[in-house]
């Protein structure tokens, strides 16, 4: 099986540089830089402090931009800076693309998994369930083949590992990182990490099916995963599943999304440790999650188009996600967002109220709402979040050498 994943692997590079080396592409290096500042307002029913304070408005999160071009061969990349206790520093994502043509592209680098409804499934600010066991808007390191046509899009892609910052022999998992991923907690407080994993050789495939019947476009897809669990204990590798049906309808400005996933992980755990939870980190603190699930999330929006001042847009949304916990001593977690999107001019303002039982960022128990849950968890919490930023993008940007390269053409002209 790695024998037959090298090799995949060595197909798909070698077919990339085949491709430079004997299409032709634009000529003239460009660059784009952009990026956001955004700052959040937050409100939640569990910290008395905040209540007694009226909510906590502060700093959100900094982040650039770049995407160049040259020869057919692209650049993208986005690097976030949040405060120190949500992570710090971390690049979201960054890859080098070839397109052969407007339908096939390649892509390699940390690039967005391709699994359920992409590019999210969800409206609202805070994503879905499915975003926090790794199973929405994740980014991975590999490499991925993408086909795009008037009625089927699909995609293909493997993935070595998750964003890796850390290249000993048995490091464990940065906690500073956008995705979720498989990672390291100490379980019982002694300074020892447990649970000490990590995600390795993961295959996807991605199938979508477009159909427009007069003013209703359709969408209905399937996603597949499946990869390796490295140990870094017992030096042994487990296993990983995921899958997922999926369907979107577009009427006019009506968006309806839903989708089921279904995820199993069973690591080659050390002797004596559960195996009924996992830990997974991002945004710079880990936490225990149920190894086997299922999540239905449903969402719904509708675009207003507004002229008042500089407001042009606002969306409304509803977003539900329930997770059914494959372990019956475990509390589900339940999730809803209801709120708006804003748009004036490059200021894109989200309100949400947003509604939990048992689930992070939602309760006082952050450490185990995804996993068995606790009392904490057992009530509904609501925390009432404002999210708003200046998008900025500078445009094409051409290099010194390509404009003295087109003047010196012009010239000879």
């Amino acid at each position: 099986m790695i024998a037959l994943r090298l090799s995949y692997f060595s197909f798909l590079v070698s077919f990339l540089v085949t491709s430079l080396t004997t299409l032709n592409a634009q000529d003239t290096p460009n660059l784009e830089l952009g990026g956001a500042l955004r700052f959040n307002y937050n409100l939640s029913t569990w910290k008395d402090g905040q209540i007694d304070r009226g909510g906590d408005f502060g700093y959100d999160i900094f982040r650039v931009n770049a995407k160049a071009a040259y020869k057919g061969v692209k650049l993208n990349a986005e690097y976030r800076l949040y405060s120190e206790d949500f992570g710090g520093g971390m690049l979201k994502e960054g890859w080098v693309e070839y397109d052969f043509d407007e339908k096939n592209n390649i892509q390699i680098g940390l690039t967005q998994v391709p699994f359920g409804i992409t590019q999210y499934n969800s409206h609202n600010w805070f994503f879905s369930i499915n975003y926090y066991v790794g199973l929405e808007d994740d980014h991975d390191m590999g490499i991925k083949y993408t086909h795009m046509s008037k009625n089927f899009d699909f995609a293909v892609a493997f993935f070595k590992n998750a964003e890796e910052y850390r290249f000993g022999s048995f490091s464990d998992h940065s906690d500073s990182r956008y995705s979720y991923d498989l990672a390291s907690k100490d379980l019982d407080g002694d300074g020892v990490l447990d649970f000490r994993n990590k995600e390795v050789n993961q295959l996807n495939a991605q199938f979508l099916y477009k159909r427009s019947l007069g003013r209703f476009d359709h969408k209905i897809g399937i996603s597949l995963q499946g990869g390796g669990v490295y140990n870094l204990d017992t030096k042994d590798t487990g296993w990983h599943y995921a899958f997922a049906p999926h369907y979107e309808m577009i009427f006019e400005r009506l968006d309806l999304i839903f989708q089921i996933s279904h995820y199993k992980i069973s690591p080659e755990a050390p002797e004596g440790e559960q195996e009924n939870i996992v830990a997974m980190t991002a945004y710079g603190f880990p936490y225990f999650v149920t190894s086997n699930a299922t999540t239905y999330t449903v969402g719904i929006s509708y675009d207003f188009p507004i002229d008042w001042g500089p407001i042009s847009g606002i969306q409304v949304y509803n977003d539900f996600g329930y997770m059914d916990k494959s372990f019956d001593d475990f509390s589900d977690t339940f999730m809803n967002v209801t709120g708006a999107l804003v748009t004036a001019g490059n200021v894109y303002t989200y309100i949400d109220f947003a509604t939990g039982q048992h689930m992070p960022w939602l309760n006082d128990d952050f450490n185990n709402s995804l996993a068995e849950g606790s009392i904490a968890g057992d009530q509904w919490q609501l925390r009432f979040n404002i999210n708003f930023g200046y998008y900025f993008s500078s445009g094409s940007i051409l290099s010194k050498e390509s404009i003295r390269r087109e003047k010196e053409k012009r010239d000879q002209e």
